[in-house]
């Protein structure tokens, strides 16, 4: 429950914080009529992002036996490097993040074209579908569909609160916090799905084992039921891993930990402490027109 929650709550921020900005900048710049569109784009971007779920989903159930695991293997691989590549690329953008989306609406508009002004959000909300649809695949693998059911859902949900709350000026989220300390927690995360994808790729006999289990503690902490199980699904933990677990797990923490803290946003804006409506732009004068005669 704890990593699905953890993901649709921050996928779900993300793409929420997105709309926000898109929104308070055509609320403050007199541009309500896009409202329509904008909202459009993100609905038909949840549509495509939960049809190429379901696909992933479905053709996963396709394989058995040693194709499941090699499929199910690279699909926590794959999570892992998508979920690093986000952590990284959200903290590199955020200090101007508000900046380039305002900048990219204001010349859509200025272009008139629907497609390219609807494009920007829909571009923005499928990339947070489809990480979405990746990462609760691979985390399905370690608990149980009620479990990821609810902690998806509620996720969700509180994104959608937080996101209307910042919206409409009810809420205001420190967002470096938010993103730091939730960056952290999904390190972990992005360390179990590594080790765990290691294992099922060594149980599809796809990778080698050198040495099958460094130590077997599942009689004392078993990952198959109780706490174990859980502990399995947010932390990775494995009662029995083999020698490639033990040196990728603590190998990929350290250097991601490190790269996470030093990292820093890109130079050209300050990053916002919270969401708040944009300043006003000052959008081309309309000449005066002449007075009609009588």
């Amino acid at each position: 429950m704890g990593p699905t929650f953890l993901i649709t709550l921050r996928e779900g921020l993300e793409a929420g914080l997105i709309l926000a900005i898109i929104l308070a900048y055509l609320r403050s710049t007199n541009q309500r009529t896009h409202f329509r569109t904008v909202l459009v784009a993100a609905v038909a971007a949840v549509a495509v992002s939960l049809v190429i779920g379901a696909t992933i989903f479905a053709v996963a159930g396709e394989f058995e036996g040693r194709w499941a695991e090699a499929f199910e293997g690279a699909a926590m691989l794959v999570a892992a490097g998508v979920l690093s590549w986000m952590m990284v690329w959200m903290k590199r953008q955020s200090a101007g993040i508000k900046r380039s989306l305002e900048r990219d609406m204001a010349q859509a508009i200025g272009m008139g074209s629907v497609f390219a002004l609807a494009l920007i959000p829909f571009s923005a909300v499928l990339r947070e579908g489809l990480e979405t649809a990746v990462f609760l695949f691979a985390a399905t693998r370690t608990s149980t569909p009620l479990e990821s059911t609810v902690g998806a859902t509620a996720g969700i949900v509180v994104a959608i609160g937080l996101t209307w709350g910042i919206y409409s000026g009810g809420y205001r989220v420190n967002l470096r916090v938010f993103f730091n300390v939730t960056g952290v927690f999904l390190i972990v995360f992005a360390a179990g799905l590594l080790a765990h994808g290691i294992h099922e790729l060594q149980e599809a006999a796809v990778l080698p084992v050198f040495v099958e289990h460094v130590w077997n503690i599942n009689h004392i902490l078993d990952d198959g039921s109780g706490v174990g199980l859980w502990l399995k699904a947010l932390l990775g933990y494995n009662g029995n891993p083999s020698l490639l677990e033990v040196i990728a797990y603590p190998t990929y923490l350290a250097l991601a930990s490190w790269y996470f803290v030093a990292l820093r946003p890109d130079a050209e804006a300050v990053a916002p402490a919270h969401i708040a409506a944009p300043a006003q732009v000052r959008l081309p004068r309309r000449e005066a027109e002449p007075p009609i005669a009588d």
